[in-house]
């Protein structure tokens, strides 16, 4: 199968890009024109004058987010159309129209800005630029939140709830200023009161990835190896990350590896394919998962799949999105790109 694909890569040229996340398996990774997150691998495929067809490896809204940022006459494909995100999933439209609604007939509208997390479908994206917000990625939260608060003074932060509140105190926003939109409830299961007192709304979202890492976890591995350092994704809870020397990005975790001395032991708590190819990728460090965990959905993308979609380039698992739709999701994507530092 990999010789085959090399194949077909061989003979479409220019004409295809292949774009592959850093949680894909390291075959997949290996037959990649691209790798990296989900945001930096869209603005690559996207900027490419000869690139016609963009197979992304990786998970839906990743793809929704290439077809969003892709030039007219490009085609966007998946391997797997099932390969989803549980925590994208978790607000869908119905969801966060009904608890805009809520909020704003509360806080009034002037008064809240969207930040919408990349992890999301386009639909959640389009309702953050429709409504003066914008997306942000896991390096870029703190610049978001900066930019949200010269804006107006609450922010409405979803899909993810560790993100947004690691990010709300790294920023030391008091915890009584944060609170959660329990989206089963009415009003998010909160006061008109705590609402009004609130800088900070967090939808309850998360990554069941990045939320099976515990203290323990931590406590257990530094008994182990006491030379070790820690670092550990935002997506994790508040108090893993509290716990854990460096937390950043999956590019960030990447570089911090990148930078280290070499002898360094370093446990990540992050998706465990990126951590099994940094440990081939350096040989000369310890490098260790914190807890194994593994990401089914991006384990979807199989050799298999990714054949058939090049044998059957520009017709199948096409990846598109609703003009209008793409309209307002790429105003919240452009707003973050005037974001800086990223």
């Amino acid at each position: 199968m990999i010789e085959k694909i090399k194949k077909i890569k061989n003979e479409l040229g220019k004409k295809l890009v292949i774009l592959t996340h850093h949680y894909q398996q390291k075959e997949i990774v290996g037959l990649g024109d691209f790798q990296g997150d989900s945001f930096g691998l869209s603005q690559k495929a996207a900027a490419d004058q000869d690139v016609e067809f963009i197979v992304f490896c990786g998970v839906h809204f990743m793809a929704e987010s290439a077809a969003i940022l892709a030039r007219p006459g490009q085609i966007v494909q998946i391997p797997d159309m099932d390969a989803g995100c549980w925590m994208a999933d978790m607000a869908d439209s119905i969801m966060v129209e009904r608890a805009w609604d809520e909020l704003t007939a509360i806080a009034g509208e002037d008064s809240v800005t969207p930040l919408v997390y990349m992890n999301s479908d386009a639909f959640i994206k389009a309702h953050c630029g429709r409504n003066g917000g914008a997306v942000c990625t896991s390096s870029n939260a703190p610049d978001a939140f900066k930019w949200a608060f010269e804006k107006r003074e609450k922010i409405f932060f979803f899909p993810d709830e560790h993100l947004g509140r690691n990010t709300g105190n790294r920023m030391n926003i008091p915890a009584d200023q944060m609170i959660i939109w329990d989206r089963s409830k009415p009003l998010g299961g909160n006061s008109e009161e705590s609402i009004k007192n609130a800088k900070v709304i967090l939808w309850d979202g998360y990554c069941l990835v990045h939320t099976r890492f515990t203290v323990d976890q931590i406590n257990d591995r530094r008994r182990e190896f006491p030379e070790a350092n820690i670092v550990v994704h935002p997506e994790c809870t508040q108090e893993v990350v509290n716990a854990a020397d460096a937390v950043g990005s999956t590019s960030f975790i990447v570089n911090y590896v990148k930078e280290a001395p070499a002898g360094s032991t370093i446990i990540i708590g992050t998706e465990i394919n990126l951590i099994e190819r940094l440990a081939i990728e350096y040989p000369d460090m310890k490098i260790m998962t914190l807890s194994d965990s593994m990401c089914p959905n991006m384990a979807k993308i199989t050799l298999d799949n990714l054949l058939w979609t090049l044998e059957n380039i520009g017709r199948v698992n096409i990846v598109t999105v609703e003009d209008d739709i793409k309209k307002d999701a790429g105003l919240a994507l452009d707003r973050m790109l005037e974001l800086a530092p990223k």
